[in-house]
This record gives structure tokens, sequence and C-alpha cells, in this order.
């Protein structure tokens, strides 16, 4: 198999989460992977165990997406690969960082407002706009953003309000910016999961599980591999003509 193009994932290094299914999925379909994380150490274990079992060039490293600093050193140290020919060239980002905040709005600080947005949608456009020149210049790209079904119903799952406002955030930044980039080759699209089975729900209780089952017709909360073939999917070449758009995955919990 010819590994031609590698995609970058945020946010995936963490054991039962999105960010490690959507870095695994892209290997599985034949992508190069480069997995980010705030834990260095962690993205590299990560990618040293996607390489040795699904047998592709991988990459990990550390990355604080809410600091324009380090995400530019990282966008350098993968351009220095991908010049030195250990990768190919980045055909896909998959903006998968993210935290939640389970705090009533009136228990909330200015300070837990500023970080949940500066990782969620700040860190969106940081990344985004670190990588995005050397698509452009290759005419091609597969831009995918996480956002989140709370920003569409307005909470209801288990982020509250400034979750909330930075998933929507993220919604707009991705139909603002594919409508930007028309003709480039570039396409940005989001993915707005429900209820995940993952570690971002640690310290809800029985009864909050419970209560979110009960509101997903499909009777069950999806896993990160649901979720991740999504991403992989909006990063093929069968979707080169979706552009702007949102593609929930969330069991019916919020029908349009």
């Amino acid at each position: 198999m010819t590994i031609t193009r590698t995609a970058v994932v945020t946010g995936a290094a963490a054991d039962r989460g999105i960010g490690q299914a959507v870095a695994r999925a892209y290997a599985e379909a034949g992508w190069a992977v480069v997995i980010l994380d705030l834990d260095g150490a962690a993205a590299e274990r990560v990618a040293r165990r996607i390489a040795d079992e699904v047998g592709v060039p991988t990459h990990g490293g550390v990355v604080d997406v809410a600091d324009e600093e380090s995400v530019s050193t990282a966008h350098e140290r993968i351009a220095e690969a991908v010049r030195a020919g250990t990768l190919p060239p980045v055909g896909a980002l998959a903006n998968v960082a993210g935290i939640t905040s389970p705090v009533p709005f009136l228990e909330t600080t200015l300070k837990l407002w500023n970080t949940v947005m500066a990782v969620n949608a700040t860190g969106t456009y940081l990344v985004t706009k670190a990588f995005l020149p050397d698509m452009i210049e290759r005419g091609f790209g597969r831009i995918v953003n996480m956002s989140s079904v709370s920003a569409q119903r307005g909470g209801g799952v288990f982020g509250k309000v400034p979750y909330s406002a930075a998933k929507a955030a993220i919604l707009g930044f991705t139909k603002a910016l594919a409508r930007e980039l028309g003709s480039t080759g570039v396409t940005v699209n989001a993915v707005t999961p429900g209820a995940v089975d993952t570690n971002i729900r640690v310290g809800s209780t029985d009864e909050q599980e419970a209560a979110i089952v009960s509101g997903i017709p499909l009777g069950r909360t999806a896993t990160p591999e649901e979720v991740a073939a999504v991403f992989v999917f909006l990063s093929s070449d069968a979707a080169s003509y979706l552009q702007g758009t949102t593609i929930d995955i969330n069991g019916g919990s919020h029908l349009h």
C-alpha cells in the first residue's frame, strides 16, 4: 500500500477518546498519521503503537492548541518531516482537541469561560491557520472540525453554557471558512456527535447517564470508532463535494 497523504489529529492521545479513534481510523484507511496532544509523551506512545499495529508512518508530538507559539512549533516539526520525506504531505486536519465544562452558568468564572473557549474555538482557529497555507499551495486539503450536538440544542448532554457556546463558534467558523476557501481544493466540514462513550464524561453520575440515554432513540451512546468513521469519510475523495456541511452523529437525539 502506497501512503501518499498525512492526517494530523489534535487531542488524540487519550485512551477511550475520540481523537485516538480518529487517528487509528485514518491509519487503517491508509493515511500516515500525526498525533498531537497536550500530553506529548502519550502522543508519542500512541503514535508508536499505531505504527507497530497498522504499519503506516506516524509521528507523535506535543501541542497546546490554545497557544500560538506551541502550534507554530508543532507545525514546523511536521513540515520538516514532510520536507525530509519521512511523512507524506498533510492532506487532512482533524481538529478534535477540546474540553468540556459541566458547571452551571452562575457558577462559572471568566477564567473557566476563557479556558473552554480557548481550547475548543481558538485552538481550532490556530491549528487550522497553521496548516491551511500548505494545503492551499498543494491544491488539496480536508479540514474536519469537532463540534457537538450541544451547539445545536443548547447543551443537554454534559457540557453546559461555555462548552455549547464554544462548539457553536466552531460551526460558524466552519461555514465561513468553507465559503471563503471556495475553489482552493480545500474542504472544511464539521462533525457534531451526541453522547459518546469516552472519558470526557468522567464524573457523571449513573442518574445523569441514564437521563442521557433515555433521550436517544437508538437507546445507547456512540462509540468513538463510529464518530471516527465520519472524520475519515469527510477526508476521503468520496466527500469531495461536501463543503461547509455539518454531519450529525447522535443516535437521533437531535433531529432537525
